[in-house]
């Protein structure tokens, strides 16, 4: 494949999706156009850094099945790989549980509310019978996708396509509605009462009074703020001080909307949306206001919050990667394709924002289910040419997206399987025999059962953000430690690189998880610790090469060349101490107890190291010096060396230790003394 369909496209889908269609206006109104473009503006540029590191560390070798996974344990050793993996495994999950979420949603609100299975029976039980329904039929579709995925994956790939149109003619008709407002708005009346927005859900009529044959009647909305339809009824004191008033929600983009829509509107839960700068009379507050017909907000809203419900809409970048193998020049399709998606997706996001605030009213963009607009999608008010192209467009690319998060998953999880770095989810690396992983995919259906559960879209989204967002961490420092130690395998094609801009999408990743969530970002690295620790005792050992165990070797070299010619002050003195053994016939240690009692001269301080004298030349004894080297190993010594020739210790005690640091351009040798060494021998 190439470059548009292999991995532009694949991105396009990952990136758009539930969140623009269900959130981002309730996100507009409530944070204000500045503070949204801003929590957008920090996302995006953490997606792009991001990409540019990824981009980097895919063009340097081929990125096998794993994606993600693979390129940092490969770039920070199996513990990282291990740990950072699960956790974007986890996050893939949940993500899949999310958009689950939001199929029901859109489902159940805006196409068909009868199909509702719990009722309620007051206004105050609506949101946990909404959360019920949720938890029936999330159960229900997650087993449905299971099998489809089980069933067969070409069929998900074959649908993808099709889900991916759906999201763009959806945009599509969000740009050509936001067009035909500056010439016709559309008809979307919004009731109000002084400043409190109205539910449109309980009645038909925006008045308080009716002519009908020259009589006067009371309306519906009289009577939900009254004791009886008669004139004289004892009302809602607030609704008698108060004139109903009837505005346009989408006054259009001419209209002027936009500097009212400019500043953030911060509210508690449970309190009604109002407009602002309209007249009204405050009441007793003596009377409840949970029975009548108000709009109010379903939970606290404040900045940091929004930020974590909004990440995940910019994820989805890895989906290029994941497709290397498939890439007819993946050297060149990784960089160019994914980073055309982000530019192309922040371009929709950044301009959506500022176009919903300059066409649709802000008690209309902070109503987060439209009770205001006869319950229509927000989004679908503004499109042309109907509403409905949004909420069919925005119900199956949720669908699609799903379907990819639950084929994406076990995949994954396969992978970190099959390496045999974690032992306990080794079973998860078996699966049918053409390959596909049935075992990791029962288990990602249960973790996504667990997001089900939840049931609540807004409380899902900052958890799947830690997960990605210490993905995409992980990933940035991979590519500023590869940057930094100048591996020679470190060749990438991509040169648009700096570990500088590593190194701050990394503290951009770092900050974006606490901004989001302290909490849960201290849970997610908990979890990625615990997964860390496990590996490093009880994982198989790897040897790839990895950045960490270069950093170590460089930090060591860093550290023989600070050695300095003087003898060291008595505060930093250590004792320095070469055992010389004796090896028997099977070249095994005669004395091994020597050591013990080097040991114990030391005190567990200092360095020990450990020689044996094999007399001949060294090509005849190489098998028996490896051999007595690894036997070396296995008694723990800190260092060891095999000198092949003859040693005559008679006179001196101790000698000193000398390595070549560097060849000078003059031709001599200069030998730089690391230490003195007091000699423990055995019979030499």
């Amino acid at each position: 494949m190439g470059t548009f369909i292999g991995v532009y496209l694949p991105c396009l889908q990952n990136i758009l999706g539930v969140i623009l269609f269900l959130r981002l206006t309730w996100i507009v109104g409530t944070a204000g156009v500045l503070e949204s473009f801003i929590i957008v503006f920090m996302c995006c540029a953490c997606t792009m850094l991001t990409a540019i590191s990824m981009s980097a560390i895919a063009t340097n070798g081929v990125v096998p099945a794993g994606g993600s996974y693979y390129m940092i344990s490969r770039s920070l050793g199996p513990e990282f790989g291990g740990a950072v993996g699960l956790c974007f495994y986890l996050g893939t999950t949940f993500a899949g549980a999310m958009y689950i979420l939001g199929t029901i949603e859109i489902l159940l609100t805006y196409i068909s509310p009868s199909a509702a299975i719990f009722k309620a029976e007051d206004g105050g039980e609506e949101t946990e019978a909404m959360l019920n329904n949720m938890r029936v039929y999330g159960t229900c579709i997650i087993i449905l996708m299971a099998v489809v995925v089980f069933v067969g994956v070409k069929y998900v790939n074959k649908l993808a396509l099709v889900f991916l149109a759906c999201v763009i003619l959806s945009i599509i008709a969000i740009y050509a509605g936001v067009i035909k407002t500056a010439f016709d708005p559309p008809d979307f009346p919004i009731c109000l009462l002084g400043n409190r927005t109205l539910s449109k859900r309980s009645f038909d009529v925006c008045a308080k009074f009716t002519e009908s044959n020259n009589e006067t009647k009371t309306t519906t909305l009289w009577r939900l703020f009254c004791n009886s339809s008669l004139h004289n009824a004892t009302c809602d004191d607030y609704f008698s001080l108060n004139n109903v008033t009837e505005i346009q929600g989408i006054p259009g983009i001419m209209s002027g909307v936009l500097i009212d829509n400019l500043w953030s509107a911060y509210s508690e839960k449970g309190s009604i949306v109002e407009k602002k700068n309209q007249p009204s009379v405050s009441g007793s507050e003596d009377v409840k206001i949970g029975g009548r017909p108000y709009v109010f907000t379903d939970i606290m809203t404040y900045f940091t919050m929004l930020v974590g419900i909004y990440f995940p809409s910019v994820t989805g970048i890895m989906a290029g990667s994941n497709r290397s193998g498939d890439l007819k020049d993946a050297q060149k399709s990784i960089p160019t394709g994914t980073i055309l998606a982000i530019s192309t997706t922040s371009f929709i996001y950044l301009s959506c924002i500022v176009l919903f605030g300059a066409c649709i009213e802000g008690v209309i963009l902070r109503d987060k289910f439209g009770e205001a607009v006869n319950g229509n999608l927000v989004v679908g008010t503004l499109a042309w040419p109907s509403p409905w192209v949004i909420v069919i467009g925005s119900f199956f690319s949720t669908c699609g997206a799903g379907l990819q998060s639950l084929t994406g998953a076990p995949r994954l999880l396969q992978a970190i399987a099959r390496d045999g770095i974690v032992p306990f989810i080794q079973v998860f690396g078996h699966g049918k025999a053409n390959g596909e992983p049935t075992w990791a995919l029962l288990l990602t259906a249960g973790i996504c059962e667990i997001g089900i559960l939840i049931a609540s879209l807004d409380s899902v989204a900052p958890i799947l953000s830690m997960f990605f967002l210490m993905c995409y961490m992980f990933v940035n420092l991979a590519c500023a430690v590869q940057t930094l130690l100048r591996t020679p395998n470190w060749r990438p094609r991509f040169k648009y690189y700096h570990w500088t801009l590593s190194f701050l999408g990394m503290s951009l990743c770092l900050a974006l998880m606490f901004i989001c969530s302290w909490y849960y970002a201290l849970v997610a690295m908990l979890i990625a610790g615990c997964i860390y620790k496990y590996i490093e005792y009880r994982g198989a050992e790897k040897e790839w090469g990895d950045g960490i165990r270069g950093l170590s070797l460089n930090a060591a070299r860093y550290a023989l060349l600070r050695v300095e010619d003087g003898p060291p002050h008595t505060k930093n003195w250590r004792p320095q101490l070469l055992v010389l053994l004796n090896l028997d016939c099977e070249q095994l240690v005669k004395h091994p107890r020597l050591l013990s009692f080097t040991s114990q001269l030391k005190a567990g301080k200092g360095l020990t190291i450990v020689g044996s004298v094999l007399q001949g030349t060294y090509l005849d004894k190489c098998t028996e010096t490896q051999k007595k080297y690894l036997e070396e190993l296995k008694l723990g010594t800190t260092f060891f060396c095999t000198l092949v020739g003859c040693l005559n210790i008679k006179q001196h005690h101790s000698f000193s230790l000398y390595y070549l640091p560097h060849m000078p351009n003059d031709g001599g040798m200069r030998w730089k003394k690391i230490a003195s060494c007091h000699i423990v021998y055995d019979d030499i």
